[in-house]
């Protein structure tokens, strides 16, 4: 790699190498250790920005440079997020002939009847909230799960290694496909590494291990997919990231115009078919993947740690904890259960509104409200932990905004809470974080209105 980098200039070669030594010096950083964390965090996201700044047209030097970054992390234990000893107890449960959707980790482990190797390691790894849980990954998470339990059933680090490439190869399909689809689109194919190349991706996907990246890669793909027209296997695609991960659901409605009108032109029996053969073959894929596990109980647990998300946990929100300063204003206490089931109401409403009041035709278009409906539903949610900002920062690439980019680098802010060793948020930090997100997407929301044809200073930059 030092070879082939020597042909372009030195300074290239000093920010690589400079970024090689602050990913390793992140992977033995504590996430207790905030202000390292925050100052590595900040020096990767220059770094990336002036190695894709200087080296714009040289793909193949960026891509090698974005696996390089990736396997660094190659057999390294994830230092900001526990999530991942779940993740094995899952595989391994699977392979072991247990449905993990119906077992509790803590009462396995409290009848001494776990049927998995290091089953205390990944119950201490996961934590006592996780494990008092039922699981609420989807089948496609699992089969990923699965496999690291296939291949390495009785070492923890070698299930890791096994889920790291696994999501490696997802944001190779992930280059691979968002870069045909920005050339297509006929817009600067460098954008893909605003995603590939992103600290924030490299981070809490390739070094913690979320499978976000694994979804990114079924949304690019059936986005590419449709774009060529080839409507069914998007809906496939669509439907297998729906499986990795719920949210892409919010899509659903979304879609609607894309196919209702056609060349300029409302089409609603031909393009009517297509959406409800569409739409059928997203939620047969997703029906179908769940098969295997479908019963009373898996249907009772699923719904009810899918409902802890919006009416128990919280975690750097923005307009909700708003909702709930207002709440305590009022009542007296955190009214919690009851804004977790009227937010999701007006996320609902929000979606609906983008679906019917606006040009969804094109691809960017469509493109663009999915960044917009997404977005919507973070800003209202109880729950938005850092890896979330994954779907909104691929999709942003494709369009004229930008605040998700902005956004992938100062969640990091979210994580002063492990300052206190009981995990305490610390809301100036959130109130920083979301105030120069919101200040960035209300600038973009103007201009966009005021200024359609024109870019935005952050697409000069970018």
């Amino acid at each position: 790699m030092i070879q082939e980098l020597w042909k372009y200039n030195r300074i290239t070669i000093l920010l690589a190498l400079t970024t090689v030594a602050f990913y390793i010096s992140f992977a033995f950083t504590s996430r207790t250790d905030v202000i390292k964390i925050i100052g590595l965090w900040s020096a990767l996201f220059y770094l990336s920005y002036k190695l894709i700044k200087i080296n714009a047209s040289q793909t193949s030097l960026l891509a090698g440079l974005a696996l390089l970054f990736r396997i660094l992390f190659l057999v390294a234990i994830p230092n900001l997020s526990q999530d991942f000893y779940r993740f094995i107890w899952d595989g391994r449960m699977l392979i072991s002939g247990f449905n993990p959707y119906l077992y509790l980790p803590k009462d396995l482990i409290a009848q001494n009847t776990a049927p998995i190797a290091e089953a205390l390691e990944l119950y201490d790894g996961m934590g006592q909230l996780n494990a008092s849980h039922y699981t609420n990954y989807p089948p496609i998470s699992q089969l990923c799960y699965s496999i690291a339990g296939l291949i390495s059933n009785t070492n923890i680090l070698g299930a890791v290694v096994t889920l790291r490439i696994l999501i490696i190869l997802a944001d190779i399909g992930t280059f691979i496909y968002g870069h045909k689809l920005l050339k297509d689109l006929g817009l600067p194919e460098h954008r893909i590494f605003w995603y590939i190349l992103n600290p924030f991706i490299i981070l809490e996907l390739t070094a913690n291990l979320h499978f976000e990246g694994v979804m990114v890669f079924f949304i690019i793909w059936s986005l590419y997919l449709l774009h060529k027209g080839y409507w069914y296997w998007a809906a496939i695609a669509l439907g297998l990231s729906v499986s990795v991960k719920l949210i892409p659901l919010l899509f659903l409605p979304l879609f609607f115009k894309k196919f209702i009108i056609q060349n300029q032109k409302i089409s609603p029996f031909k393009g009517g078919l297509k959406l409800v053969g569409f739409y059928s073959l997203v939620l047969l894929t997703v029906v179908v993947s769940f098969a295997p596990f479908l019963s009373e109980a898996f249907l009772q647990n699923f719904t009810k740690t899918i409902s802890l998300w919006f009416q128990n946990f919280e975690f750097n929100a923005s307009i909700y904890y708003i909702v709930r300063w207002v709440g305590y204003q009022v009542v007296g206490w955190n009214i919690i259960g009851t804004a977790g089931k009227i937010l999701p109401l007006i996320v609902i409403g929000i979606l609906l509104g983008l679906t019917f009041f606006r040009k969804n035709t094109t691809t960017p278009q469509l493109i663009t409200v999915l960044v917009l409906g997404i977005c919507s539903y973070y800003f209202l949610s109880t729950t938005v932990h850092p890896w979330y900002i994954a779907v909104p920062l691929s999709l942003c690439i494709f369009t004229r905004y930008r605040f998700p980019l902005i956004w992938s680098a100062v969640i990091i802010l979210s994580y002063t809470a492990y300052i206190h060793p009981e995990f305490r948020e610390n809301l100036w930090m959130v109130a920083l974080e979301y105030s120069i997100v919101f200040s960035i997407f209300i600038f973009e929301i103007i201009k966009s209105f005021s200024q359609p044809h024109k870019p935005t200073i952050f697409e000069h930059k970018f």
